[in-house]
């Protein structure tokens, strides 16, 4: 270990400061001997020097051996490095300490990822050993490190003082720090900032000025910079995005789909349009089949740096007033949006569908298609319930059914809970926060894209070709045994003895009849659930009941299915004539691509959690944005979760969680049950537990944190006197009448797929994965 270097150094012994001075300084070698004979050292000094030297270089100051590493160029051996991108699948990091110069920029290191560790993400720090490989450096890491705030965002306060204080706008930030360095920053604005020095007492500096907090889009904006979500395409990427839209589409190489009335179902208010359907009956019975995908693999080609930048976001991002794009809008909004009237690039997949339901045949083939109409989902389902649909959209519902046929002997979990929308007026302000209604259009379009993206997983399969799997693993025992100590808290019983299956879980949902009761059972299961991912090994999809399944259906969005899509054209055989405009010549798979499929799966999955981090906290913000002006109302609310600490509710019909502090529930003490879920008064009895119906008054609402804060009413309306406030209160019981609400905003929250907006949503979701 390093010995401290605040003991007291012989009195002829350099500081560090000297010593790293000296080394960028001198025209020759600088090792022990030479900074000795620079001050003069001798006897005990020398010996001093030697273990002073020894602690520099395990503090990553200088290489070990001659010079400083962030002077000259080297690194050492063993040192702290963090996570600055992400490159083909691959970790970049510089040293943590470095201290750049305009001379000198720092080293850029690929992180050799282990098995045993996490995937890394930008911002990581490793301890890690280092080694040069050619002209590069590698660093194999020994352990993760803590994170340390790079920066922060905050709106700009000034005290009575004048004193300039940054308050955070991440809401499990509590405490302001003070501004060393306002930047040019004003009182009321948002800005980035770092740390002013090394310690938390020299505060932080401000680095940019983003503006006013309350502006429309500014909720999204910190949602962008909170979570370091890539927004601004390099010039390179869109130099070749450009070149890509101008590949011409030549009939000679795709199956020609133009004469099919195939249409695009899709929210109001798309504008990527990544998937088109078309069905007809067969005259021995079934129906003919086909799922047309926009043909990203063909303008989006492998080392590019259009791929590269694509790879580093992974998917794209979808807020209430912006979406962030995977691809610029040239391809993704235009070129490669299957547009209505337009002859496009797709590639198709062809399904025969028996009459039970069951998809016996499926063919992929490059194809060009013109899309006959692009239809809301809404219109859709208005057309067909009113019995005024087209032919080939009462086809395309007739097909459905029998796939939804199927869908019930196969038996997927089912968890029917809402999600919050956020509709904005012309000038980004928010017009109105509602559930998401769910149309038989959304199930429609959704099993197609099932049914498309199992074809696709068992297509590759057969041709031993690389697939990247949407893996959804069944519950681990850990979670099934909470679930089952939660299920005996509330009076139902979970056998862990009998094979879990889908099917069980929503046959215990089914049999319970209350409807407060039901959200509370379909959040336990979901809370059971793992995380799904990406990767090369196919372990099933326990929420959709499928042995095999891929994303392929949205390759606008989301780079998992540009991948699958790059292994079709292998696979098949689909590769056409290298494109001019010095584009990349392959549009399958590199070899990069096959060698690191694990590696890239890894980030794709890091970047899906991400993004859908970003929408909750963006949506969790329009939330208390609208609240903010209902404070002191009372509200109609569930409690959703319970610590120590207090307990959190939900607006019924509204969403939005909020804290009861348990300071704020008067005198009595209340203890956590933790097998209950509930906070128990000592005195009264009066108890608090998951799944309460109760009216809370809306005490607080911050739009820049997202954090709602409630009161607990007394029985003549009034709140709640802190403890000690007053000797005796009263205060009406909580109970479990009323209507249920699954939890607004959380539900579903990526547990499985992300959504067509990359937010979370209903199991049902996950073919199409779109809304």
């Amino acid at each position: 270990m390093p010995r401290n270097p605040h003991n007291r150094l012989p009195e002829g012994l350099p500081t560090r400061e000297q010593i790293l001075h000296f080394i960028q300084s001198s025209d020759a070698s600088a090792g022990k001997r030479e900074i000795a004979r620079e001050f003069g050292l001798k006897g005990q000094e020398r010996i001093a020097l030697k273990a002073l030297l020894a602690d520099m270089a395990e503090e990553g100051l200088i290489d070990g051996k001659r010079s400083a590493y962030h002077r000259m160029g080297g690194v050492p051996k063993v040192t702290v490095l963090r996570v600055v991108d992400i490159e083909d699948g691959e970790a970049i990091a510089i040293p943590d300490s470095w201290q750049p110069d305009d001379a000198t920029p720092p080293p850029r290191l690929r992180i050799v990822e282990s098995r045993k560790m996490a995937a890394l993400r930008t911002g990581d720090r490793v301890l890690a050993r280092t080694e040069e490989a050619g002209k590069g450096w590698r660093a194999h890491p020994m352990k993760k490190l803590p994170n340390q705030a790079e920066s922060v965002l905050g709106v700009v306060e000034i005290d009575g003082a004048g004193k300039a204080w940054l308050a955070p706008v991440d809401k499990r930030v509590r405490n302001s720090s003070p501004i060393a360095d306002l930047g040019g920053a004003e009182a009321g604005q948002l800005v980035l900032a770092e740390p002013a020095g090394r310690s938390a007492r020299s505060g932080v500096k401000v680095v940019e000025v983003l503006g006013d907090p309350l502006a429309p889009r500014a909720f999204s904006l910190i949602a962008i910079h909170k979570h370091g979500i890539p927004h601004l395409f390099p010039q390179e990427a869109l130099d070749e995005a450009e070149r890509a839209a101008r590949l011409p589409l030549s009939e000679e190489h795709r199956e020609d789909l133009r004469h099919l009335p195939i249409i695009a179902i899709d929210p109001a208010d798309a504008r990527d349009h990544d998937d088109a359907i078309w069905a007809e009956p067969l005259e021995q019975g079934g129906w003919r089949a086909v799922v047309a995908i926009a043909d990203v693999s063909f303008y989006v080609r492998p080392g590019g740096e259009l791929d590269r930048e694509a790879r580093k976001r992974g998917n794209s991002v979808y807020f209430p007033d912006r979406v962030v794009p995977m691809l610029p809008e040239v391809l993704s909004a235009d070129v490669c949006s299957l547009k209505e009237g337009a002859d496009r690039a797709a590639m198709a997949c062809h399904l025969t569908i028996s009459p039970e339901g069951r998809v016996t045949e499926w063919r992929f083939a490059r194809a060009l298609v013109r899309i006959q109409e692009v239809i809301a989902y809404e219109e859709a389902q208005a057309r067909t319930d009113s019995g005024t649909a087209p032919e080939h959209l009462r086809h395309l519902w007739d097909a459905w059914r029998a796939l939804n046929a199927a869908r019930e002997d196969r038996d997927p979990l089912e968890l029917d809970l809402p999600e919050r929308r956020v509709m904005l007026d012309e000038q980004g302000r928010i017009a109105e926060i509602a559930l998401r209604e769910r149309l038989d259009a959304h199930r429609v379009v959704e099993d197609f894209m099932i049914a498309a993206n199992v074809a696709a997983a068992k297509a590759l399969e057969s041709k031993a070709s690389p697939v990247v799997y949407r893996v959804h693993e069944p519950p681990s025992r850990e979670k099934l045994v909470a679930l089952k100590d939660y299920f005996n808290s509330i009076g139902r019983k979970l056998a862990l003895g009998q094979v879990i299956t889908p099917g069980l879980f929503n046959r215990m949902i089914r049999d319970v009849s209350d409807a407060a009761e039901k959200a509370l059972v379909m959040e336990a299961v979901l809370r059971s659930q793992t995380q799904a991912y990406y990767g090369p090994t196919n372990a099933g999809h326990f929420g959709l009941a499928l042995g095999s399944y891929a994303h392929f259906t949205s390759p606008i969005r989301r780079y998992a299915d540009l991948l699958v899509h790059r292994a079709l054209v292998d696979a098949f055989n689909f590769e056409q004539p290298a494109p001019s405009g010095g584009l990349p010549k392959s549009s399958g798979l590199s070899e990069r691509d096959r060698e690191d499929l694990s590696r890239i799966s890894d980030a794709i999955s890091i970047t899906e959690r991400r993004a859908m981090e970003a929408e909750r906290d963006t949506i969790d913000r329009y939330v208390a944005a609208w609240l903010s002006a209902r404070v002191g109302e009372f509200f109609a609310t569930r409690i959703t979760g319970v610590q120590k600490f207090g307990f959190f509710a939900t607006i019924v019909g509204l969403g939005g969680d909020g804290l009861v502090p348990v300071s704020s529930l008067g005198r009595e003490y209340f203890r956590y049950d933790e097998g209950a879920r509930a906070l128990l008064g000592e005195e009264s009895g009066t108890a608090y537990s998951v799944g309460d119906m109760l009216q809370l008054r809306l005490a607080e609402a911050n739009p820049l944190t997202g954090a709602l804060k409630f009161e607990v009413p007394d029985s003549d309306g009034s709140a709640v006197e802190p403890r000690g406030a007053r000797p005796e209160r009263k205060r009406g019981s909580a109970g479990r009448a009323g209507e249920g609400k699954a939890k607004g905003g959380k539900a579903g929250g990526g547990k499985f797929a992300a959504g067509k907006r990359g937010r979370p949503g209903n199991i049902r979701h996950q073919g199409r994965a779109k809304r």
